[in-house]
């Protein structure tokens, strides 16, 4: 992997009086795949926000393929439509079917054709293993497709970038296999990603660089067997251990 595809530099923001991110500096090159881990309310979600100017950052820069799609007066959208972003409650609109749902960014965001975007949705949802539900409104899936259709939804627009936010923690253990199996079928396929989760082992199985976040920092970052083998910060280790006793790695 070469080059930067996205960069995070020295990036601040803060909630009223509530610093919440602070001197974030992240580099992801094209193919890799970024975990963050740390305790809830660590900033995880707030950065992933800010990779894709959902959150006005303070101060700092985030750059896309080197441009700083954060500086003041620049038109954000654009370069908001190379960065999909999975939430972890779906944000499905329960109005439409699965197959609008996925085809409605092509159709309003890239303004292609309907019959195009609905092809390219159909794609999708096949290589989600979610072809058979074309039809079904999100109330009739279960959480896990629920979440598949949102992964489609966001490939839908031909990201080069995907950030993923906790994406299993609203569903039941026996449907996280499922959506994780897609995220593996990603990494495979070479797309960047950036993903925030609790999973400790699946961060270390996929993970290129795992980074751990404590009050709004990243405190140490590394190849996942040397964060969770042998990391530097007694935060990290204590972070671990707490991990380790809850039966979660």
């Amino acid at each position: 992997m070469n080059g930067t595809r996205l960069r995070l530099s020295n990036v601040e923001k803060s909630f009223g009086d509530r610093q919440v991110l602070s001197g974030i500096d992240l580099s992801v090159a094209p193919g890799e795949v970024i975990c963050l881990i740390g305790a809830s309310g660590s900033g995880k979600s707030t950065l992933l926000r800010c990779c894709n100017l959902l959150e006005p950052i303070d101060s700092g820069a985030i750059v896309l393929d080197g441009i700083d799609i954060s500086a003041p007066g620049l038109d954000p959208d654009p370069h908001r439509r190379r960065i999909g972003m999975v939430f972890q409650s779906f944000n499905l609109f329960p109005h439409l079917s699965v197959l609008d749902n996925v085809a409605v960014g092509p159709r309003h965001v890239l303004g292609r054709p309907r019959t195009d975007a609905r092809q390219r949705a159909i794609e999708l949802l096949t290589r989600l293993g979610l072809d058979g539900h074309c039809d079904a409104f999100p109330d009739q899936l279960s959480g896990g497709q629920q979440q598949r259709v949102a992964i489609a939804r966001s490939l839908a627009v031909d990201p080069d970038v995907l950030l993923l936010d906790e994406i299993t923690s609203a569903l039941d253990p026996e449907l996280v296999g499922e959506v994780l199996d897609v995220v593996r079928t990603l990494k495979t396929s070479g797309m960047t990603m950036v993903m925030a989760t609790h999973e400790m082992g699946f961060a270390r199985e996929i993970a290129d660089i795992v980074c751990f976040l404590h009050e709004g920092r990243i405190l140490e970052s590394g190849p996942p067997d040397v964060i969770f083998e042998q990391p530097t910060h007694d935060r990290t280790r204590a972070f671990l251990r707490r991990v380790l006793d809850a039966g979660r790695m």
